[in-house]
Parts: structure tokens; sequence; C-alpha cells
């Protein structure tokens, strides 16, 4: 795409808003410490304001709102991440890979503590990590192992230079999505402005490229995958939503609703419990390619030890932590009352039971014969599964965000928005009691709740 002076020429409000952004996200990026509510609470709303002014007065020049979200994404290319220490634990799996030792096998504070450093600036990554993430084994997938190791082989022992890598990854993902995502829009016939919702979003941009969360490179693999599938190289498809997988495994749990996919059209509007036998069969081929591509991208890693390990990591999410929650919160006010204790371990158990059922649910009784159905149920599925979390990251709601822009829904916009609440938990947690402050949370939710029943209950589009 050829960028002239002519991009300009009707643009001189857009580029307004497009250098007051930069100054803000640059702010955001170097001036900001995460518990600094009020200004980061300002700044953030400030941002969405500006995206949506923005996308408004740049109407339809696709070039300009492409060249603005690739700028506002640079501003963070030097930056430390100021709001995650996620990305500490990043570049010590990739140092470990570089170094020839198996990231799944070993514990950062095993090394530490026994005064052994096995890669450059071992203590400065294990500070960084905090006690949490260095004693825990690593859960994150090859794809994402293998980005790690990028960062690790270009940077040598800098750490700003591990960051830049990964964020270049990053934004090259958010490039990839943009493409692939315009491109399902157009082949579906619904406006390609939409994607400017994931793409300018300010969660979007402060979640993945500005924090380091490879949330972008899981999507981007998960829209080129629905983009192939739409495009009937199912094969292909499953191929690279496998590559989804191995970046995160959020994907893995969206494979029921795929059931109703390749019914054959004749069967598609009648009320059958199986597919036609042509079409169960390329089903059963479909789920046969995604798990077996992901066991081969996981083998180089495989060992009954790294089988263990991984299960019990992948265990805590449900067992253990517990953050910015929502139903799960209520459910462990009630064990209080009734035990006097947190029964984390029982409810932690039920609400993913809970969550399956209901993906089951929309897997068999919704027909998902098209994209924009197959993402709605995947969207409203993956809502309610992060409703019953014992754990709801900021970066976890990406996937919504994207998933919306192919559906008629937008209470994940609304989401994205008010998730930076959950901020402000910091100010609680560093404090002697380590609780997060539950009323902060209760207006999060709030918002959320009534944004998701306005549409999916009372059928009422938020108008965005």
């Amino acid at each position: 795409m050829l960028i002239n002076s002519s991009l300009f020429k009707y643009q001189k409000i857009p580029l307004l808003y497009l250098l007051i952004s930069i100054v803000l996200y640059a702010s955001f990026a170097y001036n900001l410490v995460r518990t600094e509510a009020t200004k980061l609470v300002l700044l953030y709303i400030s941002l969405f304001v500006l995206a949506y002014v923005l996308k408004k007065t740049a109407g339809f020049n696709f070039g300009f709102l492409v060249l603005a979200s690739v700028l506002v994404r640079l501003v963070f290319l030097p930056a430390i991440p100021n709001l995650s220490q996620d990305f500490y634990r990043f570049i010590w799996d990739g140092r470990m890979l570089f170094e020839g030792y198996n990231p799944y096998l070993y514990l950062p504070e095993s090394f530490i503590q026994n005064g052994e450093f096995p890669i450059a600036q071992a203590k400065e990554l294990y500070d960084g990590m905090g006690k949490l993430s260095a004693s825990h084994f690593t859960n994150y997938p090859p794809i994402n192992q293998l980005c790690f190791y990028i960062a690790a082989l270009s940077s040598g022992k800098s750490i700003a230079g591990a960051a830049l890598t990964m964020r270049i990854i990053i934004i090259a993902a958010d490039i990839g999505t943009l493409y692939f995502g315009k491109k399902l829009l157009e082949a579906l016939k619904l406006p390609s402005s939409r994607i400017w919702w994931y793409i300018l979003n300010p969660f979007i941009i402060i979640e993945l490229t500005g924090n380091l969360h490879f949330e972008g490179v899981m999507i981007f693999f998960l829209i080129w995958s629905l983009y192939v599938l739409h495009s009937g190289k199912w094969q292909w498809a499953a191929v690279i939503l496998a590559c989804s997988i191995s970046v995160k495994l959020i994907p893995l749990m969206f494979l029921p609703i795929f059931y109703w996919w390749f019914n054959s059209p004749s069967l598609k509007n009648q009320n059958k419990w199986i597919p036609e036998k042509r079409a169960f069969l390329k089903l059963v081929g479909f789920y046969t390619i995604v798990l077996v591509t992901t066991i081969i991208l996981f083998i180089p890693f495989f060992s009954m030890v790294f089988v263990n390990n991984y299960a019990e990591t992948v265990g805590l999410w449900f067992n253990n932590f517990e953050f910015n929650a929502s139903i799960y919160y209520l459910a462990r006010e009630i064990g209080y009352a009734i035990t006097g204790y947190n029964e984390i371990k029982i409810i932690g158990s039920i609400l993913p039971i809970v969550a399956l059922l209901i993906i089951l649910g929309f897997a068999v009784f919704k027909k998902n014969s098209t994209i924009p159905k197959l993402t709605s149920s995947i969207l409203i599925a993956f809502s309610c599964y992060l409703f019953l979390s014992t754990t709801v990251h900021p970066w976890y709601l990406a996937t919504l965000v994207v998933l919306c822009v192919f559906t008629n829904y937008r209470f994940p916009i609304v989401w994205s928005l008010a998730i930076i609440l959950s901020y402000l938990a910091y100010l609680s947690i560093g404090t002697a009691d380590k609780s997060e402050n539950l009323w902060i949370i209760a207006i999060e939710y709030s918002i959320v709740f009534f944004a998701f029943v306005r549409e999916i209950v009372l059928k009422k589009k938020i108008r965005i």
C-alpha cells in the first residue's frame, strides 16, 4: 500500500488525534507506575475516547488507520513493561532453551536457592518474575517457547533487547491479524471497518504490545485458521489452529464447538444429533490433524516428567490462584459462610465442569455452520468460562475482543474498558493483607454483566 501526501490531505483532525494518542501512549509506557491509580485510569479512558474519535473521523481511510495502528505500537518499542512482570519469565525460558535446558523440567527457584545461575542475569530475572512464577514450572506451549528462544538468540545478555524482540513479534502478529481479519470480514460481507475495534483498541495495544502478552500471536493463528476454514481448506485450517493452541492452550477448549461445521447444507437446518457420515469423517479428520499437529509440536520437550509438571502447573490455575474473579468470589463467600474456610479446591474443581458443560451445550445444540455463528458460540462460551474462572487476568479478554468483531455482540469492548479496574487491586495487594478490593471488582463486573445481559439475554445491541 502506497502512503503519500494525499493520505493526510483530508486527515488533519484525525492526525491531531493520532499525535495526542502517541503522547498519551508514551506517558503510559515511560512515565507510569501501576500503583498510580488516578493517572492509570485517566490515561486509559482518554486513550479509549481518542481511539473512538480517531476511527470515526478517519472514516474509510484504511491506509491512515493502518499507519496509526503501527505508530502507536512503535511507541512501546524500547519500553520495559510496567503493568506486568511475566516477561521476565519469558526471557528466563528463552535463555534456558538457548543454553540447552528443557524449560519444562526446571524451577527457577531451585537454581537460585542452590546458588546456581544457569543463564545470564539469572538473579535479576528471578527477582523480576517474582516468587509465584519462580516457584512453579512453566506452562507456555512450544511455539510460545520458540518466540522466547528467538528473543534469547537475538538479544545476547540484554533484557531490554529481549523485550524489544518479543515486542516486534507481537506487533507483526497484530499486523497479520489485521490482514486476515479484514479478508475474513470481506469474505463474510461484513464491514471491514469492524477490525479496528480490535487493532486500535487501547486494551489490545497496552496488554499485548505494551505488556508483552502472547495472546496476540495466538489470535493471529486463530483468525488465520478461521479464514482458511471459511475458504474450505479445512486440513490447513486444522494445522494453523494447532499452531494457535501451541502458543496458548485457550483454543483447545473451542474444539467441541466445531462439531456442526462440517455438516452438509442439506442437514444444517434439521434436528439431528449426529452429522451425516461424510461430514462426520471430515470432523474426525479435522480433530485428528489438530491434535496430532499439537502433539508433534510438543514432542521435542516430551518426557513423563514434563507431562507431570505441565499437568500440575495447568491444574494450579483452577485450584490455587485467585484474581479478578466474579462468580467464583460469590461461591467463595458462600463457602466461608458455611465452613469458615476458603474452599477453592472444591469450588475450583466444580466450576470448570460447569464451564465444560456450557461449551458442550454450544457444541451440540447450536448449529455453528457459518463463521458468525461459530464465533458467536465461541465468544459466549468462552465468556461463561471466564465468568466461572478463579483467575481472570486482563489479557485473557483479547480473544473475546477479536471474536466480537465477527459477531453482533459488543460487550467484550465494554469489558476491555472496564478491565482497567482490575489493576487497582495492586494497590491492596501491595499492602499487608495481600487482598483485592472486592468493591472495585464488584463495580467492574456490574458493568460487564449489565452489558452481557443486555446483549445476550435482552437482545438489545450496544451501539458503539
